[in-house]
């Protein structure tokens, strides 16, 4: 895919922390890259607002959590409003025409389920970003989403910490295709105006994470398809810079039991696929089911103490 060459500060959008953009070439550009990445910016938008205009101050202390963090949360609902008119300026200025917010459905019943919500949002939202800087190949445009990306890093950060999870628990980002986001974000969507630009991507059936937290590499977890997968697959983790696949501990229906690898932590993906991965890149060929969303508890720090000077 080609992405075009910005030139800084030329075009003027409609928001004051943002006072300029830079310029698209429509030639140069593969809108669909661009507009997917507004589609992931929506929903988290439209999440966060949400949530703030659901859950109360009150309720963020009465849950434990302090004027800080909830103060916090509204400078985050303010970065994923600037990403939103960041993308739509830069579609707009390409010659597109930007897709619009869906309606969406956020499984959120109270401030805690919001807040583990928002970790795997913006941990999906960080994986999607670092998955697809090998699609770029310009400079200025990468440098302009690896700004995201270390925004939504951030994001996931304080998100993990208010879960008392280890902030950092593993020392790289996971990158994730197009493909497997998409398959997460469809998730939570109910429908889109008919007017927004077919993406092309396809949403693969789901598999989800069945145990309950907590859970741990080099224990077998239960996960559960959407339909019986078939007689021969492979479980595939993606975790950090390493994906691993295994084949299934046992299965019985639509419910599969796999163990992550050893090493893994922090928020990891699942999914069914026909092709053993290990040692490789992710990739969509092969891919089944998936992704599901398991965050495991990392193993205890190491590091060499004689480095001290």
């Amino acid at each position: 895919m080609k992405y075009s060459i910005f030139t800084l500060g030329s075009v003027a959008i409609m928001a004051s922390t943002v006072s300029s953009l830079p310029v698209v070439k429509k030639q140069d550009i593969d809108l669909v890259v661009l507009q997917f990445a507004l589609t992931l910016e929506h929903l988290e938008n439209v999440f966060y607002k949400k949530a703030l205009a659901r859950f109360s101050e009150i309720e963020f202390l009465a849950a434990g959590h302090s004027f800080e963090y909830y103060n916090n949360l509204k400078y985050i609902a303010h970065d994923e409003e600037a990403h939103v008119k960041l993308l739509t300026a830069g579609i707009t200025a390409a010659g597109g025409t930007p897709v619009e917010a869906c309606t969406y459905n956020f499984p959120m019943t109270n401030v805690q389920s919001f807040i583990s919500l928002s970790s795997m949002l913006e941990g999906v939202g960080t994986s999607a970003y670092l998955g697809g800087a090998p699609l770029i190949t310009s400079k200025d445009y990468l440098t302009i989403a690896g700004s995201i990306l270390v925004t939504e890093a951030l994001h996931t950060s304080m998100q993990r910490q208010a879960l008392h999870r280890v902030p950092a628990a593993n020392p790289y980002g996971t990158p994730l295709t197009p493909t497997p986001v998409y398959s997460l974000a469809a998730t939570f969507i109910e429908s889109c105006p008919s007017g927004n630009m077919a993406l092309g991507f396809r949403a693969y059936p789901s598999f989800t994470t069945v145990s309950s937290m907590p859970a741990y590499a080099g224990r077998a977890i239960q996960f559960s398809a959407v339909s019986v997968p078939p007689a021969s697959f492979f479980v595939t983790f993606v975790n950090g810079l390493n994906v691993t696949s295994v084949a299934p501990e046992r299965t019985s229906g639509k419910n599969v039991w796999a163990v992550p690898p050893v090493g893994f932590g922090g928020q990891t993906y699942a999914l069914i696929t026909t092709t053993n991965m290990t040692g490789g890149s992710f990739s969509d060929s092969g891919l089944l089911y998936g992704p599901a969303v398991v965050d495991l508890i990392p193993g205890s720090p190491t590091f060499d103490r004689s480095y001290q000077k």
